[in-house]
């Protein structure tokens, strides 16, 4: 084989096997096989259909980040993340996941106060590459449900873009968006309002895991909410939201 420059290299390897091989060139063995895991999680979900999906049967995994702020594109970071499965109405408590994410910045004091989660803890804590590989093995295909989601696919967005130059693609759930539709005559939507609402013990807040577990108390009392309207499916729920906005 003739001599050839970095660039050169890169397209072999790509020719031969693919990204992998490009990635396993550029990052340490254990970070690209990270990286090629998740980029292989991303691309399978463009496959699933979501709208022809039974609510009774939904396979999904309610999750939780706790970050440094507000702003994922102006500095600030994933601390924690955490997850529980439900299957339809049901809340899986028997299978759930947690991690630290250590951050690249001291905490800051009021986050410390508000999550419990000081700097020592970061420390310890794994890279934020292996907390998303982790992640995102728990949840594999299913499908993502968050309470506000918009805060919380931003910093997965930036997270998944900064460390494998990929995006979120899982098809996702917001239980205020639907909370929002199924009871229009209210004016708090947030979760500790709605757990109230719905009669759901407020365990400790501002806990990845434990907000978690409440948000998926609260989808499995949205889901039978659903169900007894006669709305059976992903896509007839999308169906009917959308009116919502055109009101």
């Amino acid at each position: 084989m003739k001599d050839m420059g970095a660039s050169g290299k890169l397209w072999h390897l790509y020719r031969m096997g693919g990204i992998t091989p490009v990635i396993a060139s550029l990052f340490n063995s254990q970070n690209a096989q990270q990286i090629a895991f998740i980029r292989s999680v991303m691309k399978d979900q463009r496959k699933e259909s979501l709208l022809r999906m039974k609510l009774k049967s939904l396979n999904g995994v309610v999750f939780d980040l706790e970050t440094t702020g507000f702003s994922p594109y102006g500095g600030d970071e994933i601390l924690s993340i955490g997850a529980v499965a439900v299957e339809g109405e049901r809340v899986n408590e028997q299978e759930t996941f947690y991690t630290l994410v250590k951050p690249k910045k001291r905490i800051p004091e009021e986050v410390k106060e508000l999550t419990g989660i000081n700097d020592d803890m970061g420390k310890e804590a794994p890279e934020l590459l292996e907390g998303l590989r982790n992640f995102l093995h728990f949840v594999n295909s299913r499908v993502l449900l968050a309470h506000g989601t918009g805060h919380d696919k931003r910093f997965l967005d930036s997270a998944l873009w900064r460390t494998s130059r990929t995006h979120l693609r899982h098809p996702m759930l917001d239980t205020m968006m639907v909370a929002k539709w199924l009871n229009p005559d209210i004016r708090d939507y947030s979760l500790d309002h709605l757990l109230d609402r719905y009669e759901i013990e407020i365990g400790r807040r501002h806990d990845a895991l434990e907000d978690s577990l409440m948000t998926a108390q609260l989808w499995s009392k949205l889901s039978r909410q659903l169900q007894n309207i006669q709305i059976h499916t992903i896509g007839e729920l999308f169906e009917r939201m959308s009116r919502m906005t055109q009101v």
